[in-house]
């Protein structure tokens, strides 16, 4: 795309959202989904440099880029040639049962949605989303006036993703004449019209929608800011005292939002801290009983970093400090809090937050 609705100059898919582009969110979207074997990404001549400092930048795995044509559907068939000749990518990829077509500014698609046009595909040869119109369509007479205008209950609009078995959508780009391909817009019409293959329509969520305009940007940024603010993961250590509180947090705090509590040592690099990592959590409350809380916060950021997990939002680690003791000397504690608050300067370089709360009772 060129963006030319969005207005300005940068294409509205490397437009930055929380500092981070567009087209990261949607590569990253998929890139999640375990059972998709390769990402292909048809991008313009002018924007390969771009593309390519971005998936190193965030470290992007499965991905593929291709240089594509001046429309939409020549743009699609050259993604799809990387599975059939040798000049649009360095290797040849194994060619996929099925393959999904999604637009790079619809960056919030879940893993259900693409299952489900997936396994239509598998049954039906094409699929589609599909969500109800929120306008009427009307045409147009040649004096500008009001033709007819179509029953909306009877329609519905076309959305992304489409998924299609490779064969079909690949020879249906075949034979397509140059009047597809430089004016067509619907990829399930070429299935239908040189495949004669019907395409299953799936209800789609209201979440597949697509940033076209600049206000779209901001709903974008809106959004995720939301979803980041849902789900937090409360880590203690596994002694009884220290697991008590993290419990008691997690109930405090279910009914809010979801949340994951464990008691672990974090010096053995719990495989299971990894799994939440994998899961996008970008929150966490640490809470122990150590003398220096500084170390247990250091083996979660290690921990994070080994992941290789790409940091799309920043993350907030909350380290909380219990000073169970009968002596409680408070120079101490603000001892370690200088500590926490030099190594929070350190580590915000590199998109995380750290807050210390030092909680001291007898």
């Amino acid at each position: 795309g060129s963006g030319e609705r969005l207005g300005g100059a940068t294409p509205k898919q490397f437009c930055a959202v929380q500092g981070r582009p567009l087209v990261s969110y949607t590569v990253r979207a998929m890139e999640r989904i375990s059972w998709i074997s390769d990402i292909i990404v048809v991008v313009s001549p002018e924007n390969i440099e771009t593309m390519t400092s971005i998936i190193k930048k965030y470290g992007h795995k499965r991905v593929t880029i291709v240089k594509g044509g001046i429309t939409r559907h020549r743009s699609i068939f050259n993604g799809l040639k990387v599975f059939t000749e040798n000049e649009f990518s360095n290797r040849l990829l194994q060619k996929p049962e099925v393959v999904i077509i999604h637009d790079a500014v619809r960056p919030f698609v879940e893993e259900d949605i693409l299952s489900k046009v997936v396994m239509a595909a598998k049954e039906h040869g094409a699929a589609g989303a599909i969500r109800p119109l929120v306008s009427t369509v009307i045409a147009s007479a040649a004096d500008g006036c009001l033709d007819h205008s179509l029953e909306r209950a009877r329609y519905r609009a076309s959305e992304m993703p489409q998924a299609f078995l490779f064969d079909i959508i690949y020879e249906a780009y075949q034979q397509c004449t140059d009047y597809d391909l430089d004016y067509g817009t619907e990829c399930l019409h070429l299935a239908l019209k040189y495949c004669k293959t019907n395409a299953k329509l799936v209800e789609g969520t209201a979440d597949l929608w697509k940033v076209t305009y600049k206000r779209d940007l901001y709903a974008a940024e809106s959004i995720i800011k939301d979803n980041l603010s849902q789900q937090v993961c409360v880590i203690t250590d596994v002694k009884e005292a220290v697991a008590q509180v993290g419990f008691l947090l997690h109930e405090s705090l279910k009914s809010q939002i979801k949340v994951e509590a464990m008691s672990i040592s974090l010096s053995k690099n719990d495989s299971h801290l990894q799994n939440i990592f994998s899961r996008q959590c970008y929150n966490f409350v640490c809470v122990n009983d150590k003398k220096y809380a500084i170390q247990e916060t250091q083996q979660l950021v290690d921990t994070l970093e080994k992941s290789n997990i790409p940091l799309l939002y920043p993350v907030v680690l909350i380290s909380v400090h219990l000073d169970i003791s009968e002596n409680i000397s408070f120079g101490i504690g603000m001892e370690e809090l200088a500590r926490i608050k030099k190594f929070a300067r350190e580590v915000k370089k590199k998109n995380i937050l750290v807050y210390g709360l030092l909680i001291q009772y007898k």
